[in-house]
């Protein structure tokens, strides 16, 4: 489970393989039952998965869930078939060298089919300024607001409670779920995903001392800059992304960022980084392309973060890395100028070890 067709809708499984975004990747399929092609009507797990649903095995641990498979076919590497497959066996086998890509393509598939079936077009209740350029089969929920010289590419689709911003670009098959802000002249690429409560564009956090009437006072820096997202990046609930102060806020293509994160303003992120979720990123920091942030790490600001940089969850990270790898680490709280001395003597602490048993050896 679950199974996603109503059963007219169900293709055969050839038909579901051949339709699927499967260009450059390699798969077969090995059909030795003499039963007819089975309809697929969803996707499933090794245990789950019924007669007329399609599973997967991409962990080599759960070989032994095979023998109770009923799923209409199973993905899977030629390495696994001969290993793990017996000749009792009743489901059809997709040979693909990558097996969890082929899942994620073949829910790509079914989560498209679902997205077509839905009304399409502009609600009554959806205010859409005259100005707004809106692309051909474009769709807007109920509630909505398009404001002034707003651009929607075609295909895209705007949840109920949507707010697109004056000036503001989303490009082709855009998905926006329900209750996505963009403030003035934020720009998004082609086929972005973003997810309920997302938003994009909020001022940087940016004052300057003003104590003319009051001490401790601040005024407010107006931030003038905007939020550029490149193609292909889906960007998770409550997440938030401000706009920069004078320059772009920018998140390059094919990034992945999970819920509840902070990205501050004039961060720069490179191609096809993800974080996960509730990780937070100070302004003016540069993140690298191909970089991983794990959950709840958080990066000072106006940092450097070299290509394919790989963070711990839960890692501070408050100086440039250049070198790629995987960094971890997590210092007790403590008086700052304290806790400096503590992180100094921490990183020597490798040294000071080899020096104790150099001594200790030498002792008469």
């Amino acid at each position: 489970m679950p199974v996603l067709l109503a059963p007219d809708q169900a293709p055969t499984l050839q038909k579901l393989l051949a339709d699927a975004n499967t260009a450059g990747l390699k798969w077969q399929l090995v059909d030795s039952s003499d039963k007819p092609e089975p309809l697929i009507r969803g996707l499933g797990s090794l245990l789950s998965a019924g007669c007329d649903e399609v599973s997967f095995l991409a962990n080599s641990r759960l070989h032994e869930q095979l023998d109770q498979c009923r799923a209409a076919a199973v993905i899977m590497t030629e390495a696994a078939c001969q290993a793990y497959v017996t000749p009792e066996h009743s489901y059809r086998i997709v040979l693909c060298s990558e097996p969890y890509l082929m899942y994620a393509l073949l829910a790509q598939w079914f989560d498209q089919h679902r997205l077509n079936a839905l009304n399409k077009g502009i609600h009554p209740s959806a205010v859409v300024a005259p100005s707004a350029h809106v692309g051909s089969g474009v769709s807007i929920g109920p509630m909505c607001v398009v404001e002034d010289d707003v651009r929607i590419g075609e295909g895209t689709r705007l949840g109920p409670g949507c707010v697109i911003g004056a000036g503001s670009t989303l490009g082709r098959d855009c998905l926006l779920h329900a209750r996505v802000t963009l403030y003035h002249h934020v720009s998004v690429g082609d086929r972005a995903i973003l997810h309920s409560g997302c938003v994009l564009g909020a001022d940087g956090f940016g004052f300057a001392p003003d104590p003319r009437n009051e001490a401790g006072a601040w005024a407010k820096i107006a931030q003038i800059g905007g939020v550029e997202l490149g193609n292909d990046v889906e960007i998770g609930a409550n997440t938030t992304v401000d706009r920069g102060a004078l320059e772009n806020t920018t998140v390059g293509n094919g990034v992945k960022l999970d819920n509840q994160i902070m990205i501050g303003h004039n961060v720069k992120i490179g191609d096809h980084t993800a974080m996960a979720a509730c990780v937070g990123v100070a302004g003016s920091t540069t993140i690298g392309s191909r970089c991983t942030i794990g959950g709840a790490a958080m990066l000072s600001g106006h940092l450097v973060l070299g290509d394919d940089v790989h963070v711990s969850g839960g890692t501070a990270i408050t100086s440039n890395v250049s070198k790629p790898g995987r960094y971890t680490g997590v210092y007790p709280f403590d008086e700052h100028v304290q806790w400096q001395r503590n992180a100094a003597v921490l990183g020597q602490l490798s040294q000071l070890r080899r020096r104790v048993r150099a001594t200790e050896k030498n002792k008469p």
